[in-house]
């Protein structure tokens, strides 16, 4: 059975956030839900439709291939059945709450628990410029 609930997320590293958001935007109507600046880094939250997950472009992410990151019911229990299934774990906090990030099958993954449901809204309409 599977650990997942739905794909909130592809978390997709970028050299210019800005160009790669405004792009998308401009054309293919996508929405900028937000872009902020901060410890050398930005992001930038894009809503490609109105279902499926949101992109998040990342200037600091390393490695060229997105993480897929999922929502799951219960982040420790999840950790601890994907440990024992051998995979290994990197845990970190995100906004919205526990995560942790792993390969499998040849990709970037990652799951979270939905614990601070409002952390999404806190960011929407922000955009940092230069």
């Amino acid at each position: 059975m599977s650990v997942f609930l739905s794909l909130d997320f592809l978390y997709i590293p970028c050299r210019d956030v800005d160009d790669a958001a405004a792009r998308l935007v401009e054309q293919l109507g996508a929405e900028l839900v937000w872009k902020v600046r901060g410890m050398g880094t930005v992001v930038a939250c894009v809503r490609p439709s109105a279902e499926g997950p949101l992109l998040l472009l990342s200037g600091h992410l390393a490695g060229e291939a997105p993480i897929l990151v999922y929502r799951v019911a219960d982040h420790a229990d999840s950790v601890a059945r994907l440990r024992a299934s051998g995979l290994n774990l990197r845990t970190l906090e995100i906004p919205h709450g526990p995560c942790s990030s792993f390969e499998a099958g040849g990709q970037r993954l990652a799951v979270y628990e939905l614990v601070r449901p409002a952390a999404g809204e806190s960011f929407a309409g922000r955009f940092d410029e230069p």
